[in-house]
């Protein structure tokens, strides 16, 4: 069994991913560390793990750990996932793994010094309804693909909520609209070449709270928005010639619904939908980092995946900045 070791007691690893962690067939998470002492044990005890520790360093140091999973606050991402790497431990650090993609580039060199596999955390890219839009693209199933639309928002404008803390790495492109971003490059294979943007950014917390975005894909175009300050709403939509292909709860399944895949005819004569009922994509994600550790030919997403996701949204910021096309 693959032994976890949880860097912070992170929202996100509490409600989310340590559940799931302990419920894989081929891991098991063994140690948690804080620097509060009293809230990693707290939370080993909760979810039943042996090991607490009162800092990151200690639990980077145990020999009782295999790979670290980060939820930490974004800017300290590239700091700790290039530490634990050092350490000869494996790494799946939460997205955005950084800020702007020139900094992934250490990242990699540590990675690669150190002979130990770093992923990204986007838990969507082994989600079943994702694999699904990929193949019916490739099949043909929409004829020729022409345009991507999508959109993710939600309400929060908590102060103390780190997403609205410009120096924590806050902000709604790094939080949510790299998942738009991310699930159309994975679901196409192809890279966006210019892009066009609008953003919004809240006076109060220095974080953008609304973007509007443009990309030219050369053979299709895609329009997404993303904001922190609108009615929850997740959706994508991958509009063909011969029909599209809509995602329902294409990000967080369950929380925006059941997640389906419906692929709509020309006429709109045919219909058929997929459904993913009870697929914990944290889970699937977690056992296929394990499996490629091992040596499987299991598909993570990688660090190179990551720069070029992380080039579009550097870029989507440029564009804000002026009229017309910045080039990604």
């Amino acid at each position: 069994m693959f032994r976890w070791g949880i860097l912070s007691t992170a929202k996100i690893g509490r409600e989310h991913v340590i559940p799931q962690l302990q419920d894989s067939e081929n891991g098991v998470v063994t140690a948690i560390a804080s620097r509060d002492h009293g809230r990693a044990r707290a939370l080993a005890d909760r979810f039943g793990v042996p090991l607490a520790f009162a800092s990151y360093e200690e639990l980077l140091a145990s020999p009782e750990v295999d790979g670290i999973y980060i939820p930490l606050p974004t800017s300290q991402h590239i700091e700790w996932s290039i530490k634990a790497a050092e350490a000869g431990k494996h790494v799946l650090c939460e997205k955005p793994i950084s800020l702007r993609a020139g900094e992934i580039e250490p990242l990699i060199a540590a990675r690669d010094a150190n002979k130990v596999l770093v992923s990204e955390a986007f838990m969507v890219t082994y989600h079943p309804q994702w694999h699904k839009v990929r193949s019916l693209i490739a099949e043909g199933a929409i004829g020729r693909l022409r345009h991507v639309q999508g959109a993710f928002s939600y309400f929060n404008t908590d102060p103390a909520n780190m997403r609205n803390d410009a120096a924590l790495g806050g902000g709604g492109l790094p939080d949510i609209g790299v998942y738009p971003t991310v699930t159309t490059r994975f679901s196409t294979g192809c890279e966006p070449l210019r892009v066009q943007a609008t953003v919004e950014m809240d006076p109060a917390f220095g974080t953008d709270r609304y973007a509007s975005v443009k990309a030219d894909f050369g053979a299709f175009e895609m329009s997404f928005y993303c904001s922190t300050q609108m009615a929850a709403r997740q959706s994508m939509v991958f509009h063909g010639d011969d029909g599209f292909i809509e995602v329902t709860a294409p990000f967080n399944s369950g929380d925006y619904g059941h997640p389906t895949v419906t692929l709509e005819s020309r006429g709109h004569d045919q219909a058929t939908t997929f459904r993913f009922g009870g697929v914990r994509q944290y889970r699937l994600e977690a056992e296929a980092f394990v499996r490629k550790v091992g040596g499987s030919d299991d598909e993570v997403f990688t660090l190179e995946q990551s720069v070029l996701n992380q080039k579009f949204i550097d870029a989507v910021y440029r564009a804000a900045s002026h009229d017309g096309w910045e080039t990604v």
